[in-house]
């Protein structure tokens, strides 16, 4: 073991099993613009379209991101963001699934953050005072635990992407 007492975790005694997580978080990103975002005009493009991509992406690529991470062969990824007028806000939602020894929750929430500091990438010539906020876990399902689900629950648009796969 190497000074610091880091290593891999063993999976090697685990059954392979179905298992998907999917991982949320908000920006926050004012009045002006959220107009923007809606109305697909911002200055660089299409932000939520190209979020949905670097999340795809960065799920992908989590292995080589976060140390120690096991490196997994992805059957799937679902980004969606979801525009929240009330809040000024979009919220994205990223859904991981693998049939693996391992969790694919590090790739949700990657997959989550990732595209969410894509629309602050995107957005910040309008409004450089934005806030990623609530990135969290909402369910994850399969090894022993089976299924999880987040203590405040889902909201229907986070229960539809899952019933969707």
């Amino acid at each position: 073991m190497s000074a610091g007492g880091f290593r891999m975790a063993d999976v090697s005694g685990k059954p392979v099993t179905r298992r998907r997580a999917l991982a949320s978080g908000k920006i926050m990103v004012g009045r002006e613009a959220f107009q923007h975002l809606e109305q697909g005009t911002l200055p660089k493009g299409d932000a939520l379209g190209l979020a949905e991509i670097a999340g795809l992406q960065a799920a992908k690529q989590t292995p080589s991101l976060i140390p120690l991470c096991h490196p997994i062969s992805l059957n799937r990824v679902s980004v969606r963001t979801v525009l929240h007028a009330h809040e000024q806000a979009v919220e994205v939602l990223c859904l991981a699934e693998i049939a693996e020894r391992t969790g694919v929750e590090m790739e949700a929430l990657t997959g989550a953050s990732v595209a969410l500091l894509t629309i602050w990438d995107l957005v910040k010539p309008i409004n450089p005072a934005l806030e990623i906020t609530a990135t969290q876990l909402l369910y994850k399902s399969g090894g022993k635990t089976d299924e999880w689900t987040n203590p405040a629950g889902l909201h229907p648009e986070a229960r539809k992407l899952l019933d969707e796969h």
